[in-house]
């Protein structure tokens, strides 16, 4: 399967810079997989499309502050770092951007007295490896990391994490979830629809495009998840009874189906590579809310296998025609 065939062209005007208030004002495209049926409607309609006894499972993971700006010691030349992931006490592989960074560089990130120094210890696959002098503290030297598709800044940063986002670890959002408000989920759960949570923790492997030519040859990044023993109770109980099981977010979908054995869904806590593209058998997911994803996205593919290719493509042109916003502050699909 070629990559070429994931591709497609978007107007820059429908790229999606800030977030619609409220939150569940955005578009709902309602995608019909039995009938090949397509509805427009409002996010804040959602629950018309839930049925008592659903159970809706959302990724509760946070975005950490994970973007610092800093200068190189001593010649003051900029750096801008993006912390990917957490290596040890005060070890951190990043992303740079900045010229000559180095092996056994070091950058200085804040102002003193509360800067920290950080110096790179080697290149990895992945970016650079910082050992800081001292703890780092996100909250008051980093900011969160908006996709680089985002030219405006935020206003509030809380309006890129969604309501119910609790456990720290994300560099960037699970952005299905972002349409929700509490007052949506508090109707949506008063029809007698369970809300439950499990966690994935996205790096920035789940948004690089795949670059081989062939579908099948691209590799995905390790991203830690976790599911709860209630939560895989839960789940098995649905499952058992025919009753729907509804993924928030594409995230959502790789916690679950790694999750899945032959003995049902059983809790773990751990990484996770599993990669879904088209001929995947889903055995977990019944429905999935998401929002339209980059093109040759590993996240396009797995809309396309929960969906079939065609009607996502039939579904991406009706979005582009009917001015839908696309990616992280856009619109939403409802797949049932």
């Amino acid at each position: 399967m070629k990559i070429e065939e994931f591709d497609y062209e978007i107007p820059p005007h429908l790229i999606a810079q800030h977030p619609l208030e409220p939150r569940d004002a955005s578009r709902l495209m309602v995608i019909s997989r039995a009938e090949g049926k397509i509805e427009d409607r409002r996010f804040r309609d959602i629950a018309d499309y839930l049925r008592s006894g659903d159970l809706l499972v959302a990724n509760d993971s946070r975005v950490i502050s994970a973007r610092l700006r800093g200068h190189k010691v001593p010649t003051g030349g900029k750096v801008e770092l993006l912390l990917t992931k957490k290596r040890g006490d005060r070890l951190w592989e990043g992303l740079v951007r900045g010229r000559k960074v180095r092996v056994g560089s070091e950058v200085e990130f804040g102002v003193p007295p509360s800067s920290v120094r950080a110096k790179v210890l080697e290149v990895t696959e992945r970016g650079r490896l910082f050992e800081f002098d001292s703890r780092v503290d996100l909250c008051q030297l980093g900011e969160i990391p908006l996709p680089p598709y985002i030219h405006e800044p935020l206003e509030e940063g809380e309006r890129y994490q969604t309501v119910y986002a609790r456990r720290e670890g994300s560099v960037a959002a699970p952005t299905a979830g972002l349409h929700f408000t509490p007052q949506l989920l508090e109707k949506v759960r008063a029809k007698g629809v369970q809300n439950l949570f499990v966690t994935l923790h996205i790096g920035p492997g789940t948004f690089r495009p795949v670059r081989t030519e062939e579908v099948e040859e691209h590799t995905l990044e390790a991203e830690y998840g976790e599911l709860s023993p209630s939560v895989a109770e839960a789940l098995n109980q649905a499952k058992g009874e025919k009753r729907r099981v509804i993924a928030v977010g594409t995230t959502t979908v790789r916690v679950l189906e790694t999750a899945y054995s032959e003995e049902g869904i059983t809790p773990y806590r751990g990484w996770t590579d599993l990669y879904i593209y088209p001929g995947y058998r889903f055995q977990v997911v019944d429905a999935l809310i998401t929002n339209f994803h980059l093109p040759r996205s590993t996240l396009l593919l797995l809309v396309s296998a929960f969906a079939g290719k065609g009607l996502i493509d039939e579904a991406y042109r009706e979005a582009i025609t009917r001015g839908y916003r696309f990616y992280s502050f856009g619109d939403a699909m409802f797949i049932v």
